[in-house]
């Protein structure tokens, strides 16, 4: 049996951090044995693309979007994704994964020469649009889950997925600005993309 690292810390229990709002996502599995989670991974999504508020980002990563319920929706239906945390417009913390666990959100993915970042990573969702920015909210917010994370995983890397797979994504794109994040937290230099 693999032992949590956060399974003694006041806030984590197995994987999950209890100041998000949980809401359990079908879409995980194990990690390889021997995975060094040293790689945070930050995304933006919005469903229906450019409208926030809804729950279509909870019902997507739980499978309970309603397909016909957007014409959007059509293009990703049946698709099958998680990521352990999404930050809403106004800082709040849903997790759907543990951080023990392997979400589903980087897909074919190379970062720090290895492949498969959905492996050794830890994947988290802003709600928002690439190319949009982001609200300062979210920024606060994301600075404390990132230094909470780095208090019991060896995290030595922060990327956007545009960074892990470049060509076929490119989120969450230049609206992001990684100079603030860079700012609010506690990180060597050497953590962060060169942007």
């Amino acid at each position: 049996m693999r032992l949590s690292l956060t399974s003694t810390h006041p806030l984590w229990q197995n994987g999950w951090y209890s100041p998000a709002k949980r809401l359990d996502s079908p879409n995980f599995g194990p990690r390889p044995d021997g995975a060094c989670i040293d790689l945070v991974v930050l995304h933006s999504i919005s469903l229906p693309p450019g409208q926030y508020g809804g729950n279509e980002v909870q019902a997507l990563f739980t499978n309970q979007l309603d397909w016909d319920a957007h014409p959007y929706f059509g293009q990703i239906r049946g698709l099958e994704v998680s990521s352990h945390f999404y930050i809403r417009r106004d800082g709040a913390l849903w997790q759907f994964v543990s951080c023990d666990d392997r979400a589903w959100h980087a897909g074919r993915s190379e970062y720090r020469g290895r492949p498969h970042c959905n492996d050794d990573s830890i994947g988290i969702e802003l709600e928002g649009l690439e190319g949009e920015t982001f609200e300062r909210a979210q920024y606060d917010s994301l600075a404390r889950l990132c230094e909470t994370i780095a208090g019991l995983y060896p995290i030595a890397h922060l990327a956007g997925h545009e960074h892990i797979a470049p060509g076929r994504k490119q989120d969450p794109g230049p609206g992001f600005d990684w100079p603030l994040l860079r700012s609010l937290l506690n990180f060597s230099d050497q953590c962060f993309p060169l942007v």
